[in-house]
This record gives structure tokens, C-alpha cells and sequence, in this order.
């Protein structure tokens, strides 16, 4: 019974075999700029960016149909994020500025 479980992990394992790659910091930045979403992994921009290769030897006009889809929605999440970053930071300067009101008050 013991050996069924082994050989089923062991099943696992081998299905879901990683490894470890090293790449230059420039290299892992532009993998970053090309993230569609915050929580897609490198494992997923590099299959996209072999995916469109391939496509685009195949079919050079629906490639360039998903390229540009692919960088709407990257234009998309950079305009989010700054949003994002600007209420925050407007969040940030509101409670910095509270403080002194109010020790001004009493």
C-alpha cells in the first residue's frame, strides 16, 4: 500500500518537474514589463512570448491581432497601477497632514 503511495508522488513529481534558470536583471525587467497581470508568473510570459512566436510563423496577421490585444491590456494595467499609486500616495499625505490639524485645534 505504502509503494502506491510513493509511485503516485513519485507521478507528481515528474509531471510537475521544475527547474531553475539564471537571467540578467535587465532580462527579468523586461519579463516584468510584459506581465498582463500582477499575479502572472514567469513561467506564463515565457510560454505567451513562445506562443505568439510560434503563431506568428504560422499566422503573422492573427499574431499581430494578439500582440496588440496583449498590449492594451499591459497599457491597461500600467494606467491601474499608477492610479492606484496616486490614491495611496494622496491616502499617505492625508494622514500626515491629519496630525498637525489637530494639534493646531488644541
Amino acid at each position: 500500500m505504502a509503494d502506491k503511495k510513493t509511485n503516485k508522488a513519485d507521478t507528481k513529481t515528474n509531471k510537475q518537474s521544475i527547474t531553475t534558470i539564471k537571467i540578467q536583471k535587465q532580462t527579468k525587467a523586461r519579463l516584468e514589463h510584459l506581465k498582463e497581470h500582477e499575479r502572472e508568473t514567469y513561467e506564463q510570459v515565457i510560454r505567451k512570448i513562445l506562443y505568439i512566436l510560434n503563431r506568428t510563423r504560422k499566422d503573422p496577421v492573427s499574431a499581430n491581432r494578439l500582440l496588440t490585444r496583449i498590449d492594451n491590456n499591459i497599457k491597461r494595467k500600467l494606467i491601474h497601477n499608477k492610479k492606484q499609486k496616486e490614491q495611496e500616495d494622496k491616502e499617505l499625505n492625508q494622514l500626515k497632514e491629519s496630525p498637525k490639524t489637530e494639534s493646531s485645534t488644541g
